[in-house]
């Protein structure tokens, strides 16, 4: 779940990435940077932060020329330090900085591959870099030792080759210093990347981003979005090359962008994340209404933010009073994407405050857009209650979360999901709510499918267990798990610690 930004036009580019970073910035808020080039050097700022904390005047005026790359990252496990932070650059061939949003699921054998064959050294466990190295490697193969210049077919061989050797989800940003921007997808196209143009007095200028209301934000017009297994080369010259380098590609995207972290201004493979979640609560209005119709709900409140708009839509449908009930301290982080199940259950009463008066002796309905580890759905309920609620009931605009998500998305192990060999009426009882109503899985899909048909297929693995790359393994599953449980992240947080306090120590 990064936030990746890519610009080359005629003018110094470093405003625009800054903005652009903001665009994506829910995206991913543990780490930003931007990697610019006037065509012979580059300029790099990256560390640990938000992007209006990472980057200040004396970072900008560094980061020089017409072209470059930003990223916002969010808590990835075992990725907590800022030498983690993207892009990464290697010097050969050309100079290549590169930034990505996924994950590789072959990343261990793809690490001694780079190391044992490519005899490639990595520096951070971070597939991102790992990406990047091959890439070099591939791009190294396919030029003639004599050029001074990459090609587009250069280009497209090497990304072939990149599409070959890596399995997973990336959507990635490169910038070729003296050659150009390069943007390309995985052959599922499960993360979204868009390609926009704007007019400037000195030509056109172009501008890949993870999210259309990232080009929103600086007035370019979305040309459209990059096809799965497609690269999109923009030479220095504003020429575009563009070339379908995977073998039988095909549209699975995930389908959680839709739910939950994607914007709802956003445009995503055609389909307007607003309406998606529109269709999302009429959906889940009218199961509720065939499935409980003597139900005593006296009013519909959403937990901010990403939910309101399904649940005006199942006040609707519902013929319900829709009342806002939470007021939310914008200033907190989302707890989805925080490290630890302490600092989790502390932030919900930080980042949200009841108005007692839309509680009071009512029967609530409380709508979210998922329901995760339970964490947050259970302090929400009890905040509710305490606001007076007779009666709480819960609806969740997505279908039960199960599984892990392999493919960006740093959800917990899937011991840690309450959905995870449990009931709904067990989940039901687990959060304290009087009743619990899930969105139905085919429901979703044809919440987004109506939106844009020419989409039948998704990534609905959280919800399904069937992940559709097809080369998940039980195996792999435990690693993961391993990987994202609390203890893990616990430990990998000290270990962080640690090295902060030795930094320190041989600073002093």
């Amino acid at each position: 779940m990064c936030g990746i930004v890519g610009i080359l036009g005629g003018q110094e580019v470093n405003q625009s990435l800054y903005d652009g970073l903001t665009g994506v910035q829910h995206r991913g808020q543990d780490a930003a940077g931007i990697m610019t080039s006037d065509g012979n050097r580059v300029f790099l700022r990256k560390d640990n932060g938000l992007v209006r904390d990472v980057f200040h005047t004396r970072h900008m005026v560094q980061l020089q020329g017409n072209m470059g790359i930003g990223h916002a990252r969010y808590p990835t496990a075992g990725c907590d330090s800022r030498a983690e932070a993207q892009p990464f650059y290697v010097n050969s061939p050309f100079g290549i900085a590169l930034g990505h949003n996924g994950n590789l699921t072959n990343a261990d054998v793809l690490g001694e591959e780079l190391f044992r064959q490519d005899l490639r050294q990595l520096n951070t466990s971070s597939d991102s870099e790992i990406l990047l190295n091959i890439l070099a490697h591939e791009l190294k193969e396919a030029v003639s030792e004599s050029s001074v210049r990459v090609a587009p077919d250069d280009i497209f061989e090497a990304v072939g080759a990149v599409f070959r050797r890596c399995q997973g989800a990336y959507a990635v940003l490169a910038m070729i210093v003296g050659g150009g921007i390069l943007a390309f997808r995985d052959p599922c196209g499960i993360r979204p990347l868009i390609y926009g143009t704007k007019k400037n007095d000195d030509g056109l200028s172009h501008m890949f981003a993870s999210e259309s209301a990232a080009l929103d934000v600086l007035d370019y017009q979305i040309q459209r979005d990059v096809s799965p297994g497609e690269a999109i080369f923009i030479d220095i010259e504003g020429n575009v090359h563009s070339r379908i380098c995977a073998e039988n590609p095909r549209y699975a995207p995930c389908i959680f962008e839709y739910v939950y972290l994607a914007r709802p201004d956003s445009i995503l493979d055609n389909v307007p994340v607003y309406k998606t979640r529109i269709e999302m609560g009429r959906a889940l209005g009218m199961k509720l209404a065939e499935t409980w119709k003597d139900h005593d709900i006296d009013v519909v409140i959403p937990v901010p933010d990403t939910s309101r708009t399904a649940a005006l839509e199942m006040a609707l449908v519902l013929n319900l009073p829709f009342r806002e009930g939470f007021i939310k301290n914008r200033y907190i982080g989302r707890t989805f994407i925080m490290p630890g199940q302490a600092q989790r259950k502390k932030s919900v009463r930080q980042k949200l405050n009841a108005i007692a008066t839309e509680f009071k002796d009512k029967n609530v309905l409380l709508v979210d857009d998922s329901i995760v580890r339970g964490t947050t759905s259970e302090k929400i309920i009890q905040l509710a209650r305490e606001a007076g609620a007779k009666k709480v009931y819960f609806a969740s605009a997505a279908p039960a979360v199960r599984y892990q998500n392999v493919y960006g998305i740093d959800m917990p192990s899937s011991g840690e999901l309450v959905a995870h060999g449990r009931t709904t009426e067990e989940v039901c009882v687990q959060i304290g709510a009087d009743r619990l109503i899930y969105q139905e899985l085919d429901d979703l899909v044809e919440s987004v499918n109506r939106c844009n048909p020419r989409l039948s297929e998704f990534d609905t693995s959280c919800f399904s267990g069937v992940y559709v790359t097809g080369d998940i393994t039980p195996e792999y599953l435990s690693l993961v798990d391993d990987l994202r449980n609390d203890d893990s992240k616990k430990m990998n947080q000290n270990e962080l610690d640690l090295s902060e306090v030795t930094d320190i120590n041989e600073k002093k």
